[in-house]
C-alpha cells in the first residue's frame, strides 16, 4: 500500500459513534484521500422503531443502518434533503408513532427485493450517498451480558441480561457478551471488503453494544485477524453511562484486546484532552500492543463527550496519508 494514492477504507460499528465516523470519512472522499469507503454495520438493535420492525416482519433491524446511509450523504442540497427524510421521526400518539422514514424504506425494498445488500444498495444510489452500507451478519442477532452488581448485597455475583438496549443501559458492571445465536455466519460482501481494505476503522461507538460484536462473529472476527489492511482503532471520549462506568482510554483498549488478542493494530487515535494525565499509561498499553498513539483534538470542544466530524476528518486524513512504517 501506498500513501501516494487514494485509499480503501471499512469502518465497523454501529449508531452515532459509526455516523460520526462516517461523516468524518466521506469528506474524505471527497477530496480523493479515499476512493472506496464500506461501512460495516451491527445487527443486533432491539429497541425503538428498529425493534418494532424487526419483531413484526422478521427482518434485521434497520436503524443502525439506516444511521450509516445518512452519514454518506453529500452537503449539497439532494444529499442533505434526503438525509433528513430518511432521519424523519413520526410524531403523533398513533401507530405510526417513532417510526422513522428511512427505517420503513429499508424494509420496504428487503421485502421487494428479497436481499438484504442488494437493497441497501438501491438506498444508497438513491441519496446519492458516497460509500457502501453492508450489515455485519445477515440474520438479526442478539447482545446477552454477564452483569455484575445488579445486586447490592452480592455485589460480586453475575446475572445474564439480554438485548442490546438492556446492555447498553445495565445499572451494573458488564463482565462478558455474546453474540446469540452462536457462531451466526457474517455478511459475505462484509468479508470480501475487508479482505480489500487498505485500512479498517474501528470504534467510535457504543464498546459493548456497537463495537466489540464485530469481533463476536467468527468469520468477521477472522478476517480482521487475518487482513492486511492497516487497522486504526479510535477511542471514545468519555465513559458511556450504564456501559462503560469508570472507563478510561486505557480501558476501552484493553476490553477491546481482550476479545481479539491477536488483531494487529496499527494505530490508535485518542483524544488529547480526553486522556488529560493519563498519557503515560495510554502510551505504555499501545505500544504494547506494537502499535502508534496519535493524540489529536477530535472532540466538538475541549471535554466534549461527542467527536468532531470536520476534526475527526483531519486526523484521519493525516494518519492515512503517512507513509507505512511497513513499505
Amino acid at each position: 500500500m501506498s500513501a501516494d494514492r487514494a485509499q480503501a477504507v471499512v469502518a465497523l460499528g454501529g449508531g452515532h459513534g459509526l455516523h460520526v465516523s462516517l461523516r468524518a470519512l466521506r469528506r474524505l472522499m471527497e477530496d480523493v484521500v479515499l476512493d472506496e469507503l464500506v461501512a460495516i454495520v451491527t445487527v443486533a438493535d432491539n429497541g425503538g422503531s428498529s425493534g418494532r420492525l424487526r419483531g413484526e416482519f422478521d427482518v434485521l433491524p434497520p436503524g443502525d443502518l439506516r444511521m450509516a446511509l445518512a452519514a454518506l450523504c453529500g452537503d449539497d442540497e439532494w444529499g442533505q434533503t434526503w438525509a433528513q427524510v430518511l432521519q424523519h421521526r413520526f410524531a403523533g400518539d398513533g401507530e405510526m408513532k417513532g417510526h422513522v422514514v428511512g427505517n420503513l424504506l429499508i424494509v420496504a425494498l428487503w421485502e421487494q427485493l428479497g436481499d438484504d445488500v442488494a437493497a441497501l444498495e438501491w438506498v444508497g444510489r438513491l441519496l446519492g450517498a458516497r460509500g457502501r452500507v453492508l450489515p455485519m451478519a445477515l440474520q438479526p442477532l442478539d447482545i446477552v451480558a454477564e452483569v455484575s452488581g445488579l445486586d447490592p448485597a452480592r455485589p460480586a455475583q453475575r446475572q445474564e441480561v439480554r438485548g442490546q438496549v438492556e446492555v447498553a443501559t445495565t445499572a451494573g458492571t458488564i463482565e462478558e457478551i455474546r453474540l446469540e445465536p452462536p457462531g451466526a455466519s457474517a455478511s459475505p460482501a462484509a468479508l470480501d471488503a475487508i479482505a480489500a481494505a487498505d485500512w479498517v476503522v474501528l470504534g467510535p461507538g457504543s464498546w459493548f453494544t456497537s463495537v466489540l460484536p464485530h469481533l463476536l462473529v467468527p468469520e468477521l472476527r477472522a478476517a480482521l485477524i487475518n487482513t492486511s489492511a492497516r487497522v486504526l482503532v479510535v477511542l471514545n471520549l468519555t465513559e458511556q453511562e450504564g456501559e462503560t462506568n469508570g472507563f478510561g482510554p486505557v480501558d476501552h483498549l484493553a476490553v477491546l484486546r481482550s476479545y481479539a488478542p491477536e488483531l494487529r493494530i496499527d494505530t490508535v487515535l485518542a483524544d488529547r484532552v480526553s486522556v488529560g494525565d493519563g498519557v503515560d499509561a495510554l502510551t505504555e498499553a499501545v505500544a504494547a500492543c506494537g502499535a502508534r498513539l496519535v493524540l489529536d483534538d477530535v472532540a466538538v470542544a475541549p471535554g466534549d463527550g461527542h467527536h468532531d466530524p470536520v476534526a475527526l476528518a483531519a486526523a484521519y486524513d493525516a494518519i492515512m496519508t503517512a507513509p507505512d512504517p511497513r513499505d
